[in-house]
């Protein structure tokens, strides 16, 4: 191994162009930590986000973001058990602080990570841990979904949201989604039961007697969802903005609220894994890009119109 690597690091906050390739010492694994050889990083709206606006989780930069890694463990740390140099692990370096995957090389806790099935490539793992790990803690760890429960997901067609589909639906819920018609399509094929157009319908006035709203968007979104919601049914939201005037009115309709920050999850990683090597969940790709095109990826990251993950390659 070389003493150093190549990442994708900005200077000051504003648009995909200032992104752009430095040379870092590479990091050395700590105790109970794993040093991984990064081969892809998924995007998520959080990348762009931070890249952006001050006022986020991180300090002002320099920094390097990313939090979803696949890719080979070239070294350990004392204390690890769970992993040797060789192994294909995939996961989600800890959310927020623990960010750096637009890299050659990530350091992270070893329970962080799961071993990569072999059925799936790099590209595919890679695009899946922080967006599955949202939906597979907000349905399934903090709602219990069980099987004929109804479950509204928004932005169905985003990255957490068409995982989300295909989780619920493994779980056995009802699954009703919010997407643009254009996607309808790719989401019944994904096991979407029910899907609302939110350009030409209120799903306010269009759904009701639903157990559990995964909402993506943010607090409009998430007052306008509590009326759906059955007596007693849960709103799990995964934007911070405006969460206590939505858990005030929750209050008042008789109806509860949960705010997710996504864990890193040993145990979440292997229930994921276990999802892929079945064919259960499969992550749609919308646009995989070579290292030095980061800025690009990001620039179509903005759009907020893209199906499923984009992807980062660093090999």
């Amino acid at each position: 191994m070389t003493e150093t690597m190549r990442a994708i690091s900005q200077d000051t906050l504003g648009g995909p162009e200032v992104l752009h390739e430095i040379e870092l010492p590479r990091p050395t694994p700590g105790p109970s930590e794993v040093l991984v050889r990064v081969h892809a990083a998924g995007l998520n709206p959080t990348d762009w986000k931070h890249r952006a606006l001050d006022g986020l989780f991180l300090p002002p930069p320099p920094f390097v973001l990313g939090w979803d890694v696949s890719g080979v463990v070239e070294a350990v740390g004392f204390g690890v058990t769970l992993f040797a140099p060789g192994d294909e692990v995939f996961g989600m370096l800890p959310y927020p602080y623990g960010h750096g995957s637009m890299a050659e090389y990530v350091t992270g806790p070893a329970r962080a990570f799961a071993r990569k099935p072999a059925s799936v490539d790099h590209i595919v793992a890679g695009a899946t841990p922080l967006a599955a790990l949202t939906a597979w803690q907000a349905l399934v760890d903090t709602a219990r979904i069980e099987a004929g429960q109804r479950v509204l997901i928004h932005a169905a067609a985003g990255g957490v949201g068409h995982l989300a589909v295909q989780i619920a639906k493994a779980r056995g819920a009802y699954v009703i989604g919010t997407a643009s018609a254009a996607k309808h399509e790719q989401l019944r094929a994904l096991g979407a039961d029910e899907l609302i157009d939110y350009r030409t319908v209120d799903f306010a006035a269009a759904v009701r007697d639903v157990d559990v709203v995964l909402d993506t968007l943010g607090a409009e979104t998430s007052l306008r969802s509590l009326p759906v919601l059955r007596p007693d049914g849960l709103l799990i939201t995964i934007k911070p903005v405006g969460v206590e005037e939505v858990r005030a009115a929750a209050d008042r309709q008789g109806v509860r609220v949960a705010a997710l920050l996504v864990e890193a999850d040993h145990a979440g990683m292997n229930a994921i894994a276990d999802l892929l090597a079945a064919g259960t969940l499969t992550p749609t790709i919308a646009g995989v890009f070579p290292m030095a095109d980061s800025a690009r990826a990001h620039a179509l990251g903005d759009t907020d119109r893209t199906f499923g993950k984009l992807v980062v390659t660093l090999r």
